[in-house]
C-alpha cells in the first residue's frame, strides 16, 4: 500500500521544482524529504527521481504517480466533506489565509456572524499575502484561502484549487485633504511621493502600471503593504495612494480625498479551496457568513 504522507511530497516535488523549496514549504529538513522519497520508491518498486546535476527530477514513472495522486488527494477531501455532511452541527477548526483588507473589512463581521449561527465551529485566520496563501492551500497548511486579482493582471489557475467568487472591489486614488496634491487626478500626479506595496506582487504591479498609463513613473517614497500605514502617509500629507473600497466598509476615509479612477477599475476578490473541499461545511459556513458581510457592507 501506497503511503499518502509520501505520494503528497512527491507532488510537492513536482510543483515546488527542488527539495530545498519542499522542505521550506513543509518545515521538514531536505534530507528527511529525500528519506520519504527513496522509501517511496521502495513502495512502488520503480525508479522516481534522477540527479541532474546539484538537483533532482521526476522520471515519467513518478509523473505518472503524481496524476494519480492529484485524483486521490481530491477524493479524500471529498470523502472528509461527506462525512462533516453526516453530522448535524458545524464544528471543528477551519484555517484561512486573508490579505489586509478583508481582515480589516469583513473578517470581523464574518467571524460574529460564524459565532452566532455555529458556535462549536473554530476559525483560525493567518494574515497572508495571497500568494504565499494559495501555495500553503495546496500544501495544506490552509483550508480556505482568500485571494485577490487586479484589472490586466490575471492570475493562472492553481491545478488542485476551487475559486469561488466574492465580491468586485473599486480601486480609488487617495490623495491627502489639504496641500499641493490635494485636489489633483492622476495625470497631475508626476511628482507626487506615492506609497505603494513593496516588491513585484500584484497590487504593487497594478498600481505601477496605472501611473504608466497615465504618462508616468511614479515617486515611490514609501513601500509598504500595510494599508493602514498607507492611509496615514495620505491623510498627513506625505503620500498619495490607490486603495480599495473595501477598507471603507466599517469606517469613514475621514480627511482623505478619494478620486475615481479612469475606467473605474475594480480588483476580483474570491476564495479558494482544495478541489473536493467545497462540500465542506465548515468551508460553507464561512462562504456563506463572508457572502453576508460584504451584503451588509454595500
Amino acid at each position: 500500500m501506497l503511503d499518502i504522507h509520501r505520494l503528497r511530497l512527491l507532488r510537492e516535488l513536482d510543483r515546488r521544482g527542488t527539495l530545498a523549496a519542499v522542505a521550506r514549504a513543509l518545515s521538514y529538513s531536505p534530507s528527511a524529504i529525500s528519506q520519504q522519497l527513496t522509501q517511496l520508491e521502495a513502495e512502488t518498486g520503480v525508479t522516481l527521481l534522477e540527479h541532474v546535476g546539484r538537483g533532482v527530477r521526476l522520471t515519467e514513472q513518478a509523473r505518472i504517480l503524481v496524476r494519480h495522486t492529484e485524483a486521490i488527494l481530491e477524493r479524500l477531501e471529498l470523502a472528509e466533506a461527506d462525512l462533516a455532511r453526516s453530522m448535524t452541527e458545524v464544528t471543528g477548526s477551519l484555517r484561512v489565509a486573508s490579505f489586509q483588507s478583508v481582515m480589516l473589512a469583513l473578517v470581523p463581521s464574518a467571524l460574529s456572524l460564524l459565532a452566532e449561527r455555529h458556535p462549536a465551529l473554530r476559525v483560525q485566520i493567518t494574515h497572508c499575502v495571497a500568494a504565499d496563501a494559495v501555495a500553503g492551500l495546496v500544501a495544506h497548511d490552509f483550508d480556505l484561502v482568500l485571494g485577490e486579482e487586479y484589472p490586466g493582471l490575471p492570475q493562472p489557475r492553481t491545478p488542485g484549487v476551487d475559486e469561488e467568487d466574492l465580491s468586485h472591489d473599486e480601486m480609488r486614488l487617495a490623495v491627502p485633504p489639504g496641500g499641493p496634491w490635494s485636489r489633483s487626478g492622476l495625470a497631475d500626479l508626476a511628482g507626487a511621493p506615492f506609497v505603494i506595496d513593496p516588491g513585484d506582487i500584484a497590487p504593487a504591479q497594478w498600481a505601477r502600471n496605472m501611473c504608466r498609463s497615465a504618462g508616468f513613473e511614479p515617486d515611490v517614497r514609501f513601500s509598504s503593504g500595510d494599508l493602514l500605514l498607507q492611509v496615514r502617509l495620505v491623510e498627513t500629507g506625505h503620500a498619495v495612494a490607490f486603495l480599495p473600497d473595501l477598507l471603507w466598509t466599517d469606517r469613514s476615509p475621514g480627511p482623505v480625498r478619494l478620486h475615481h479612477l479612469p475606467g473605474r477599475p475594480r480588483r476580483r476578490l474570491f476564495t479558494g479551496v482544495r478541489r473536493g473541499a467545497g462540500g465542506q461545511p465548515r468551508v460553507r459556513a464561512f462562504r456563506e457568513a463572508l457572502r453576508d458581510s460584504v451584503t451588509a457592507g454595500r
